[in-house]
């Protein structure tokens, strides 16, 4: 663990999917688990894919989106873990590329290199999934490190509703091992 005050700090990266707005459930599940929680979103999910005044209510910190410039302080410690949720098409294939072209892909790109553990919750449409460049990029995360959850909608349940985001498995893929 890093050395800063009270608990295990934990990164969570929030990308521009339907299901954003059930970040809360995250927050809640890790405070509740004695993280403290910092979120980092990628520039679009910032415009309207969730409740960004909740969110920062709930961690006391701003949500973080943009470069800081190097005059200005850390508004967050260096993580003890990262989690991405909901893990996008886009996002995967970018950080498995090692394009670091928004704070969120940065943070995400030096994860691994930082020896915390790192959890991903992809949120990919079946067709996507199907695309040869994410199953590369998932292989070459993996390689990395990454523990990844199961894909996001899978199957349909058996009343043909869709199944509920996992988001308390990214703390459990967190925890393993």
């Amino acid at each position: 663990m890093t050395e800063h005050a009270g608990n295990p700090f934990l990164y969570v990266v929030v990308c521009a999917a339907g299901i954003a707005d059930g970040v809360g459930t995250l927050i809640t599940a890790a405070q509740e688990r004695n993280w403290e929680v910092g979120v980092i979103a990628t520039p679009v999910a910032m415009g309207g894919f969730f409740d960004t005044a909740a969110v920062e209510a709930r961690t006391g910190r701003p949500i973080r989106s943009a470069w800081r410039s190097p005059a200005d302080p850390r508004p967050f410690p260096p993580p003890d873990a990262v989690v991405v949720a909901p893990a996008t098409f886009n996002t995967l294939n970018k950080w498995a590329a090692g394009t670091a072209d928004t704070l969120a892909l940065a943070t995400l790109c030096e994860a691994p290199g930082l020896g915390v553990p790192v959890a991903a919750l992809p949120c990919v449409s079946g067709a996507l999934a199907a695309h040869p460049a994410y199953q590369d990029s998932l292989t070459r995360l993996r390689g990395m490190g990454v523990r990844i959850g199961d894909p996001y909608p899978g199957p349909p349940r058996e009343d043909g509703a869709r199944p509920r985001f996992p988001w308390e498995r990214a703390l459990d893929l967190l925890e393993r091992p």
